[in-house]
């Protein structure tokens, strides 16, 4: 089977292919990215989909010489495209990401008669390693960040904090972020909570907002009066809504000006942070986690319950047989 796939892409890497070409879409990746708008699917979904197809699409037509013609699509294409990937040493989660839409089409093309068969049915992912818990922010690194926030030049800087600590003290994902409208956040004065509509899977969920939280975006809010509800929540400087590039550039920027470097700072980041300490605070409440952050699956929170590698550093730390002979 491996000398199948060698003769398939004789010297074939994706060394050359690192950024799908810009050119038209074709008439069946067209076809497939509006189904998947006819299915509700985010537009983050949508755009992830498209620019996975299109790298597949460009390393297919350099191992080929021709255009993809979907109907002729064969299980040793895939695999093939499979086995390139790792070879070039793409991250296992970056493979699998990749395949997944790849099923998704072939899924599709079977619906729609494109394809006799679903010839990515036996596509099997990479196994993923169990790593140790996600890494988050310790308290004198969140503190550095809020400074830096709040210290935000171009009159950014209560835009700047209030998204920080909302996502401190939520733990949404950056998109849920940059979706919210003013309206759907609730403020009082010993309650507030947001509102997310466009979670993962389309699932809204509630999510309860601390006192730090209601007083950090109140303050931002407060200097919008005549705010419609459905204005969106963070504005960028053109006075339209964040978008998710935005804020991942915005984050990475104020850690830079924190000067953290123990760990690459991300908007990701600032949820592993939540999660972190909210199970720091309240030990063993995996499904109230579960329900704040919302994940479908326990098994997915429960990363968070993982040692540390701090951690299991310092219990061989504690070995009784760390000693000299």
């Amino acid at each position: 089977m491996h000398a199948i796939i060698r003769a398939l892409t004789p010297g074939l890497t994706l060394r050359a292919i690192r950024q799908p070409q810009r050119s038209a879409d074709p008439d069946w990746l067209s076809r497939f990215v509006d189904s998947l708008r006819r299915e509700d699917r985010s537009e983050a979904t949508v755009r992830g989909y498209r620019y996975d197809l299109r790298h597949f699409l460009a390393w297919q037509e350099t191992a080929q010489g021709k255009p993809i013609v979907v109907e002729r699509l064969t299980e040793f294409d895939l695999m093939a495209y499979r086995q390139a990937m790792i070879t070039a040493g793409a991250r296992p989660t970056t493979v699998n990401r990749r395949l997944d839409a790849l099923r998704h089409l072939c899924r599709w093309a079977q619906r729609t008669g494109a394809m006799t068969a679903d010839i990515a049915r036996d596509l099997r992912r990479i196994r993923l390693p169990r790593h140790c818990q996600p890494l988050g922010l310790h308290d004198p690194e969140v503190h550095a960040m809020l400074r830096a926030a709040g210290a935000s030049s171009h009159g950014l800087a209560k835009r700047n904090y209030a998204l920080v600590q909302l996502m401190l003290q939520t733990g949404l994902r950056v998109g849920e972020a940059a979706a919210l409208r003013i309206g759907d956040i609730t403020l009082r004065d010993r309650s507030g909570s947001v509102h997310v509509r466009h979670g993962k899977g389309l699932k809204d969920r509630e999510v309860p907002l601390n006192a730090t939280a209601r007083r950090a975006v109140k303050q931002y809010l407060d200097e919008r009066p005549g705010a419609v509800a459905s204005a969106p929540l963070f504005l960028s400087g053109r006075d339209s809504a964040l978008p998710v590039r935005s804020i991942q550039a915005a984050i990475a920027g104020l850690a830079r000006r924190a000067r953290l470097s123990r760990i690459k700072v991300s908007a990701h980041t600032l949820r592993h942070t939540f999660a972190l300490a909210f199970l720091r605070d309240n030990p063993g409440k995996l499904v109230e986690l579960a329900t704040l952050l919302g994940h479908e699956s326990l098994d997915t929170t429960a990363l968070y319950t993982r040692s540390s590698r701090d951690d299991l550093a310092a219990d061989l730390e504690r070995s009784h047989l760390n000693v000299d002979g």
